[in-house]
């Protein structure tokens, strides 16, 4: 590892629409055409290193330029494993259930927050905004200690909430909004990084949090005997999706694996913006396909608005000839009932609707059942009941957010920018 921590590696930050090559900083969106950027590697210098450690094993696909920005952080393999119980009912002998569960804070996220800080601390970003159903939250919370000097604020609708669970400290600020949908409470995260001069972490568009979820994949295809045919995922943006097919586009280039799986994308039926699209034949998400006020049991995944991401998601689908497909509140339960008392593992409702969508193709007569799938389980309910003390709560005032309190002067300062100045 020592030579490693010597030699600074190459990444390059590269326009997905017009292929303008910016810095090595944080730059979510061409500054050219307003394309996506992605990071590539030099794939004819990258190497596997021999390690248990996923973050040192797969260093040289991840977007770092140093080692020391991600490592001496430990994260093992977690489990990936052969249900063949499972299969047998389905009478589908290979079935691999990639267990996201076993993570810190219970979620496949946790991959994300520690690759999304390296990359971001790397790029000199100290303070910057951020919103999640939960698990994004929550993971990045737990993960920030290892760079005191970053502060993250939380921006969080009310009905996520319970959602965000973390041990309160000086380093992570909580709002909640009174009422607010998930693209909302996004928007205001936005909206106050702009006031404030910020960063806005933008979500899909941050190639940190794309590039960390990835790591599941590449793991999986060290554990699965042979190739895989297939990757499931319960998605809202599908960020990790993505990430998963361009990791898999790179393994490939290696020499490593000899083709990309078919990507399956499920979501929940109340809550289906990209399903919807899909089946529709639109490349783009539709006014009708907008779900303004979701809700379902799958709550990790209950995006009504995917307008920017879902583009990219549908280019990736169509290239590896996989679909979208989504299912029922009664299918998720069944799922999650099934890989429970056959296989042992808990997975939460979101993470059930990947195998939902699975077993419903099945069911239909609509999926090979001789391929080998991987289900990316990709976590658990969550286990900690921590929380955090101190919420900043904001209400709408017509189109804007205000501190619900007046007289809470730590919450005004905050909102107002006097202690958000100070920090960074």
């Amino acid at each position: 590892m020592a030579q490693r921590r010597e030699r600074a590696k190459r990444v390059t930050h590269r326009c997905v629409n017009c292929h303008r090559v910016s810095p090595h900083r944080f730059t979510p969106f061409c500054h050219a055409c307003g394309g996506m950027v992605d990071v590539e590697y030099d794939l004819g210098r990258a190497q596997l290193h021999e390690s248990t450690n996923s973050l040192e094993r797969f260093l040289d696909l991840l977007p770092v330029q140093r080692a020391e920005s991600l490592l001496p952080q430990q994260m093992p393999y977690s489990p990936c494993v052969h249900a063949v119980r499972l299969g047998a009912v389905l009478g589908m002998p290979s079935i691999y259930l990639k267990d996201e569960t076993v993570l810190p804070t219970g979620t496949t996220k946790d991959r994300m927050a520690v690759v999304s800080l390296a990359f971001l601390s790397e790029c000199g970003v100290r303070s910057f905004c951020t919103s999640s159903t939960g698990n994004s939250s929550s993971a990045y919370a737990h993960a920030v200690s290892r760079y005191p000097d970053c502060r993250i604020y939380l921006f969080t609708a009310e009905s996520f909430r319970d959602r965000v669970q973390y041990a309160s400290g000086d380093q992570v600020v909580s709002f909640v909004l009174r009422g607010a949908s998930f693209v909302e409470a996004f928007n205001a995260a936005g909206a106050f990084a702009t006031r404030h001069q910020l960063v806005s972490e933008r979500g899909f568009f941050n190639p940190g949090r794309r590039e960390g979820l990835k790591l599941a994949f590449l793991e999986a295809t060290e554990q699965v005997p042979g190739p895989i045919d297939w990757y499931v995922q319960a998605v809202s943006s599908a960020m990790g999706v993505y990430g998963t097919y361009k990791g898999a586009r790179e393994l490939t280039g290696m020499g490593r694996i000899s083709r990309p799986p078919r990507l399956l994308c499920v979501q929940q039926e109340t809550c289906a913006p990209m399903v919807r699209a899909f089946e529709a034949g639109s490349p783009v998400i539709r006014p009708g396909d907008i779900v303004p006020k979701p809700a379902g049991i799958a709550e990790a995944i209950l995006r009504g608005d995917p307008t920017k991401a879902y583009p990219h998601v549908r280019g990736i689908v169509l290239q590896s000839n996989g679909g979208f497909v989504a299912v029922s509140e009664a299918e998720i339960r069944e799922a999650r009932c099934m890989v429970e008392e056959l296989e042992g593992i808990s997975p939460c409702f979101s993470a059930s609707a990947a195998l939902a969508g699975l077993i419903h193709l099945v069911r239909r007569g609509e999926f090979p059942r001789g391929d080998t799938v991987l289900i990316n389980l990709t976590g658990s309910d969550r286990r900690s009941s921590a929380a955090p003390t101190r919420i900043h709560w904001l209400k709408g005032s017509g189109s804007e957010w205000e501190p619900e309190d007046p007289t809470d002067e730590t919450t005004q300062a905050l909102w107002h920018g006097t202690a958000a100045r100070d920090r960074s």
